[in-house]
């Protein structure tokens, strides 16, 4: 009975998405003054984008994926040879300071550890040598920064190292639910 009353359930929940998603349909909106949205991470021409990060790397929106740290640019990925954020120092960093067209913005994302504000200045006081503005932050909030710096068109360079753990939300939670139910849904013939 318990096998019966769950795929009452799902078939329930499927019924019920496939009349919501078919109102959303009917329902567009044709005229002057219709907004629209734009995906950044979708547009090629926007340069490389951040789309995702786990604990063994980063995938970007080309589907490429890179395992562990990685030096990003605008059109450009490189494996980083750094193994945490205390290999971080002025030999990792001055790739960075060496490429051409100078960056304007390196964003650094030191995984999910707690930023110092001594660890901080280090990185601050070398690139500042070099001319170029710095910000230190925890990997997801680079992955984003990077994207919004990048999408502006600006001259900016990213170093990551992946996060140690990840946290999950509710959204994070409700996509795998989604994914789930999917699964059980029988196509339309």
């Amino acid at each position: 009975m318990n096998v019966l009353q769950g795929l009452g359930r799902i078939a329930h929940q499927s019924i019920r998405r496939t009349i919501c998603t078919s109102l959303i349909r009917r329902s567009t909106y044709e005229s002057d003054g219709k907004t629209s949205v734009t995906i950044l991470n979708k547009e090629a021409d926007a340069g490389l984008m951040i789309n995702s990060y786990s604990q063994y790397g980063f995938r970007l929106n080309n589907d490429m994926v890179v395992i562990g740290p990685m030096a990003i640019f605008s059109r450009t990925v490189l494996s980083w040879n750094v193994e945490s954020y205390e290999d971080i120092n002025d030999e990792s960093l001055s790739l960075f300071c060496a490429i051409e067209p100078k960056i304007d913005v390196l964003v650094v994302g030191i995984g999910d550890h707690t930023i110092t504000p001594g660890f901080s200045k280090k990185i601050v006081d070398f690139m500042k040598r070099y001319k170029i503005n710095v910000e230190v932050l925890g990997t997801e909030q680079a992955c984003s920064t990077f994207n919004f710096l990048n999408a502006e068109n600006r001259v900016v360079a990213a170093a990551l190292i992946p996060p140690m753990t990840i946290r999950v939300n509710e959204d994070d939670l409700m996509r795998k639910q989604i994914q789930v139910s999917r699964s059980f849904e029988v196509a339309d013939k």
